[in-house]
């Protein structure tokens, strides 16, 4: 009876896992192409006033290291994350939590995958429920992911 009780609880916790992972992050699907999802999430982030600090080449990378590594083929058709700051958001979430600081730059991925070409998808981390009722701060951030993320995918 324990070895099914112990067998029926990791179960539990496995798919409680797998939720968990999978509501930490927000998707949205465009039928744009690529390049057109990506110039509309720099024109959102820059209409808003934010700074972009870096634009990432993720499947470059992906590419070449898992070339270098013998660790398969293509992960994205596409993939680019865009790091970008708004010093007045930043400065209010981490003024009432330090430990925010883990959030800043702020991060968007666009990306394609290998079997379907034609959808972009553009994705961030979820702010928590209980973080943005508790935090006025982090209701802007995730309101400010949303905004933009959605503007990116109605290029």
């Amino acid at each position: 009876m324990k070895a099914f009780q112990a067998v029926m609880l990791s179960l539990l916790l496995l798919s409680l896992s797998a939720q968990t992972a999978a509501a930490d992050y927000v998707v949205y699907e465009s039928d744009s192409r690529f390049s057109d999802v990506m110039d509309g999430l720099k024109l959102a982030i820059e209409q808003r006033g934010m700074f972009i600090n870096n634009v990432m080449q993720m499947n470059e990378m992906l590419e070449r290291t898992g070339a270098d590594l013998d660790l398969g083929g293509p992960l994205f058709g596409q993939a680019e994350s865009v790091e970008f700051c708004s010093a007045v958001l930043s400065r209010k979430m981490i003024s009432e939590d330090p430990r925010r600081i883990v959030n800043c730059p702020f991060i968007i991925a666009v990306y394609t995958l290998p079997d379907a070409p034609d959808t972009t998808y553009v994705a961030h981390r979820k702010i928590p429920v209980a973080e943005t009722e508790q935090s006025p701060a982090m209701k802007e951030v995730a309101t400010m992911f949303e905004a933009i993320a959605g503007d990116a995918v109605s290029w």
